[in-house]
């Protein structure tokens, strides 16, 4: 019936026939022999599903048969069952990677629970995960028809996250698909809310999320002190999807103390939310007060080059006189020698490190195609974060601030998304080239598929002439011209695309954690 075949090697197998009726009642398929080394004939020969190895053997041990079994066959699942519970035997077979360690005596139902967990494993999460999301997923639709308030879509976002990652993980892609329309009516629902809200959080007195222009003043400076140093990593174009695959990892050393979702401000690009992050102000501002660094769309020039000169204003008009460093990483040798000399940070108050990978990532999407192919869509986008961050040196600071006994912060400036579908527009050549926002004169588009700002002041953005005004895209849209149209979405269909309105780009993750 299950087609599963078990090796049980134990000098007293004898004693254990009732256990193997047991199981052959329920159409296993069980092989048994009284020694190592006839465990390890016949692997050999014969290809079986799940190992049942007694530990305490005349000749060779269970730990020894445990250590050539693996040689040859590295993925078996091996079952270690064993008379003593001295530590010693534990970590031996726990490093040697058991799939599970019993104890003695056994009975019949831990034999059966063991298997289950180890061969049928994945079966039963995935009927017991799709179970789950049926359940929720009309509790979901009914949040959504009622969700109204910046709260609740940062709530409702994070549930979307977690069974997005929960169904990644199992086979039933129909569920899958019934999640991906579900995440898309949410941001359907989310882009009128933001129509609807975003201006009037902006008046005074207003009732308003953390946003990027008061995520320091409101989130950073509470955490601060002169007893303990806090490290400020702030990893550009992070998802909040993407900081769940990161978390694991970064549990391994720091415990979790708060986690806050915040909104980035629009539009969600890198030179409008960072520099507010920094300066504590909106674009408008930033302009006005410090026009020596603030650049608009189609000025030359980098337009992020004055982020630490912005933050060390920020502290001076809130009073903070913190000692404090500000690092940028941009390329994998930077982020080496920050490794290198990181301990004399110890001294600082305050260090900020601007992690710009995840941004290059997604940037890098449109221009190579292999990084095409290993980032196709969500998931395998997640999975490539997450194989550059246990490899990188962002992960090496991580692990010496924990040593050094810092505070850590973990954010960003805004997300990202997948746009799948051109939206035509027509501007004149001074026109910003976001292909999710869009700024300049005599702008042509779609109405239903943007939110329109045609007062830039009412939302504290720049102007570059008089009659400027900003579009915004929603849900999974991009902008494309008519002129050369069908290479220009051939050419962009499917890239990380950020500067919009969705869930994605807009809430952001802001976490605290103290090491372990």
């Amino acid at each position: 019936m299950n087609n599963i075949k078990i090796l049980w090697v134990d000098d007293e197998i004898d004693l254990l026939k009732p256990h193997i009726i047991f199981l052959e009642t329920r159409g296993y398929e069980v092989q048994t022999c009284k020694s190592g080394t006839e465990a390890l004939e016949l692997i050999e020969t014969e290809n079986f599903d799940i190992v049942f190895l007694d530990e305490n053997m005349p000749g060779l041990t269970g730990l020894e048969t445990l250590s050539e079994i693996k040689e040859k066959r590295e993925t078996l699942p091996i079952v270690m069952i064993t008379k003593s519970e001295e530590e010693y035997i534990m970590e031996e077979a726990i490093g040697s990677k058991i799939a599970d360690y019993l104890i003695k005596p056994v009975n019949p139902n831990q034999i059966l629970l063991s298997i289950k967990k180890n061969l049928d494993h994945s079966r039963l999460i995935s009927e017991k995960t799709t179970s789950n999301y049926q359940q929720e997923f009309r509790k979901i639709a009914m949040e959504m028809s009622q969700v109204n308030s910046f709260e609740e879509w940062a709530e409702l976002y994070q549930k979307l996250i977690y069974w997005e990652i929960q169904l990644e993980e199992i086979e039933d892609s129909g569920m899958f698909e019934i999640l991906e329309s579900q995440k898309s009516e949410a941001n359907n629902q989310f882009f009128k809310f933001i129509s609807k809200n975003y201006e009037s959080w902006f008046e005074k007195n207003a009732e308003a999320p953390v946003m990027s222009h008061t995520l320091f003043k409101k989130l950073v400076v509470p955490e601060l002190s002169s007893e303990q140093t806090t490290l400020l990593v702030v990893v550009d174009n992070l998802r909040y999807d993407q900081w769940k695959t990161l978390e694991p990892i970064v549990n391994t050393f720091y415990k979790k103390e708060k986690e806050v979702p915040y909104y980035s401000i629009l539009p969600t690009a890198t030179q409008y939310a960072r520099n507010a992050i920094f300066s504590g102000l909106m674009p408008s501002e930033m302009e006005k007060l410090y026009p020596e660094y603030w650049k608009n769309d189609v000025e030359e020039g980098g337009k992020n080059l004055y982020e630490e000169q912005f933050l060390k204003e920020q502290l001076k008009r809130l009073g903070k006189d913190y000692k404090y460093e500000y690092h940028k990483i941009t390329s994998l040798k930077a982020g080496k020698k920050l490794v290198d000399n990181f301990k004399g940070q110890k001294d600082n108050d305050l260090t900020v490190l601007v992690y710009n990978f995840v941004d290059m990532l997604s940037h890098s999407k449109t221009e190579m195609e292999v990084i095409k192919e290993l980032a196709s869509n969500d998931k395998s986008y997640r999975s490539l974060t997450q194989s550059w961050f246990k490899n990188s040196p962002l992960l090496e600071i991580i692990q010496k601030a924990q040593q050094l006994g810092f505070k850590l912060i973990i954010t960003t400036d805004h997300g990202t998304i997948n746009v799948k579908n051109p939206s035509k527009v027509i501007g004149d050549k001074n026109t910003s080239l976001n292909l999710r926002y869009k700024t300049g004169r005599s702008l042509t588009y779609e109405k239903k598929e943007v939110l329109a700002i045609e007062d830039p002041k009412s939302v504290y953005l720049p102007t570059i002439n008089m009659s400027s005004s900003y579009i915004f895209a929603k849900e999974d849209l991009f902008f494309a011209y008519p002129n050369n149209f069908n290479h220009y979405v051939s050419y962009y269909k499917n890239t990380y695309q950020h500067g919009g309105i969705s869930l994605e780009e807009v809430v952001i993750p802001f976490v605290v954690l103290n090491p372990k």
